[in-house]
């Protein structure tokens, strides 16, 4: 007995330094400061906000109620309808972007030659181009150019992997690919919130590597940058992010060596993969990326360490956060004022790099 005893204890001891030295990664509490390329904007939030954090609720009441096994399920409906487009003059196409769903989105007289990858949020999990139309609208709108969003393959259903393959296809396309046909693109960008953040910060990485041609810009709105969880903000934030704090909870009281062999049986890639957690990547000659954060979502750090680890390698970087706001409180423009003022800076920034 003695002897079965201590042999779980010595696979445990040995499953627990795999997770400790080879799934975890390098610490990065260093770049957890300077934080001298962040702008704060926004004191108190608006009674808009208030509002939206109050309707967040609903989402905990409707899965409390629901077989867990339905939750991807319900959770992918929702934010399918949870954020209609009532007021624009954009137009929605679909696309077949070399096997991947896809669809323009072209607000008033926007020039085709200029292209924006828009890649949506939704934890890997759910999400759509249809979720995603009061951003996509928007970016077409701000940037004058066509946006392109991608109908990635999503989990479980589809490894991590393809997703991200889905999204350098995509990229590859859009080079050469307008909405009106065939024709070299005169300025091309990338934008994603959230995991779509993640996956347009990793691919960004992957076109400087694959020697492509480099986008304009990039934007990603609350990136999750590190699937190792190593982030501060995942725990600090927990009470003050009312989106993703609901949700992830229960997750925070799991031992983190438990959920990064969770993850890496999921993806069977290592958590600390440049390709899955691009903090840990080579973040230098990367073109120019504005990051918006706020400061009491979960995700907060993952934003702070990106952005100061890619400037210390020298590129041009630049984070702008809000200091009460949810979690891409952006795509509840254009009722909250915050929202507004978050895409008037990209679009100076966007502007800025054309």
């Amino acid at each position: 007995m003695s002897a079965i005893i201590f042999g779980v204890l010595a696979l445990a001891a040995v499953l627990w330094a795999i997770g400790i030295f080879y799934l975890r990664g390098k610490d990065l509490s260093a770049f957890d400061q300077p934080a001298g390329l962040r702008r704060s904007l926004g004191n108190a939030p608006s009674e808009a906000h208030k509002a939206v954090v109050a309707s967040l609720g609903g989402i905990a009441a409707i899965l409390k109620g629901t077989p867990r096994s339905q939750h991807i399920a319900l959770l992918r409906n929702y934010m399918d309808n949870a954020f209609p487009v009532s007021e624009t003059s954009a137009q929605f196409t679909s696309v077949n972007v070399s096997g991947i769903p896809a669809e323009w989105v072209l607000a008033p007289k926007v020039d085709g030659r200029r292209r924006l990858l828009y890649i949506h949020g939704g934890a890997y999990t759910m999400g759509s181009p249809k979720s995603h139309r009061r951003l996509t609208a928007k970016f077409s709108e701000i940037a004058n150019a066509a946006v392109l969003a991608i109908d990635y393959r999503l989990m479980p259903e589809h490894s991590r992997l393809t997703g991200i393959e889905d999204c350098r296809a995509a990229y590859r396309w859009l080079l050469d690919n307008g909405p009106t046909g065939a024709e070299p693109a005169s300025a091309i960008f990338v934008a994603g919130d959230s995991a779509g953040g993640n996956l347009t910060l990793s691919l960004i990485a992957w076109v400087r590597d694959q020697g492509l041609r480099a986008p304009n810009a990039a934007v990603a709105l609350s990136p999750a940058t590190d699937a190792s969880l190593g982030s501060p903000s995942l725990k600090s934030n927990l009470e003050t992010d009312p989106m993703l704090g609901p949700l992830f909870k229960l997750l925070t009281r799991i031992p983190r060596t438990v959920l990064l062999w969770g993850a890496w049986f999921q993806n069977r890639l290592r958590p600390n993969d440049p390709v899955i957690s691009p903090v840990y990547g080579d973040l230098s000659r990367l073109p120019p990326v504005l990051v918006h954060a706020s400061e009491a979502e979960m995700l907060f750090d993952d934003s702070r360490r990106y952005v100061n680890k890619a400037a210390a390698a020298g590129s041009p970087v630049t984070l702008q956060t809000w200091r009460h706001m949810v979690h891409v409180w952006h795509i509840f423009y254009p009722e909250l004022p915050e929202g507004q003022e978050a895409f008037e800076e990209i679009g100076k920034f966007l502007r800025a790099n054309s």
